[in-house]
């Protein structure tokens, strides 16, 4: 349920309302608005008598949410929410491009790559400084020795940096130097580190499980926001099926309906969805002609040496068609949305 304030509703009067939801055992989340504020009643077993609140001082309106995602849902935020990290924004019509390649492998390298990507068009850099692997024989990541070349790309070059956090063990060293912390597919109903990243400061970047519903993705998302963490940008990066011509099949009709059911920025994978570098750049295109608000990329100068999913890493003559050509896309379709430099 929905406590709707009016639009002069003073600072003494949403916390009455507050103070009446958890004196009635519940919890209540104020949510800012464009033109007002309301409180979203939480953790009720039942429907809420709208009676209760009605009465209090600067209340417009009570209105029941159907969803069971109730902070993430439309129907507690009919506008978009835009997360912003290091001055860049996403969402609500900017086109944010992170790239960078899948593991950080060494400083020199990760330096060289991300002034190659922040020239030729992206704005936050990604790496991975803990690799969930298929094998444990695999690459697993340099772990803190790479977080801390992750804090010198953010230093030498201005980009933001995101990277994952692949358990609740290792969240707080993440969270210590990336500006986004990603919850990768593996982990999307690792309810404990999603708790935990729910009392982050961060950043959050969701990406959604290979075999999860939308419903399931967005449950996922509630947790983080029930913990008090607004800022989570959800990411489609394809799901498993029966097909063997790539990795996952890129879900882009997830990208339409997140944006029906709710508030959040949602960006798309291109590049673990494809598995090869070849389909990168057409499902690229697709994503932003669908309307997602962003793209994170693999890119690698050298990827026939890389030591993870160097098959799917573009080479940085190809990122660069991949921004021209989803720059192109995004203006045709938003030819007056703010630049995100404005």
């Amino acid at each position: 349920m929905l406590v709707v304030m009016k639009k002069n509703a003073l600072p003494e009067e949403i916390e009455a309302v507050v103070s009446a939801v958890e004196q009635k055992g519940f919890m209540a989340r104020p949510i800012p608005g464009g033109e007002r504020v309301a409180v979203c009643i939480l953790h009720n077993s039942g429907a809420v008598d709208a009676s209760l609140f009605l009465q209090l001082p600067a209340v417009k309106e009570v209105i029941p949410v159907t969803r069971p995602f109730k902070l993430v849902s439309r129907e507690s935020r009919a506008n978009d929410t835009v997360v912003e990290v290091g001055g860049v924004p996403i969402g609500n019509g900017h086109l944010t491009i992170m790239a960078g390649p899948c593991a950080i492998e060494s400083e020199e390298g990760a330096l060289e790559i991300a002034r190659i990507v922040k020239e030729r068009g992206a704005q936050i850099f990604r790496g991975g400084a803990y690799k969930p692997r298929t094998s444990p024989y695999a690459f697993q990541g340099l772990g803190e020795q790479g977080l801390k070349i992750l804090a010198r790309v953010h230093s030498e070059t201005g980009m933001p940096v995101v990277t994952e956090a692949i358990d609740h063990e290792v969240f707080d060293l993440v969270e210590q130097y990336a500006d986004i912390v990603q919850i990768g597919a593996r982990n999307m109903q690792n309810f404990s580190l999603l708790r935990r990243a729910g009392k982050s400061n961060r950043a959050v970047l969701l990406k959604r499980g290979m075999a999860a519903t939308i419903d399931e993705w967005l449950m996922a998302a509630e947790y983080i926001m029930e913990g008090g963490n607004n800022r989570v940008i959800l990411c489609e990066r394809g799901v498993r099926t029966f097909a063997h011509h790539s990795r996952n099949t890129l879900d882009l009709s997830a990208v339409s309906v997140v944006k029906q059911e709710s508030h959040l920025p949602v960006i798309v994978d291109p590049s673990h969805a494809a598995g090869f570098r070849d389909q990168v750049v057409p499902l690229a295109r697709a994503a932003v002609a669908v309307g997602c608000h962003g793209l994170i990329v693999e890119v690698h100068n050298h990827p026939e040496r890389a030591l993870s999913d160097g098959a799917q890493s573009l080479y940085p003559d190809q990122f660069s068609d991949l921004c021209r050509q989803a720059e192109a896309v995004s203006e045709l379709l938003h030819p007056l949305r703010e630049k995100a430099a404005a």
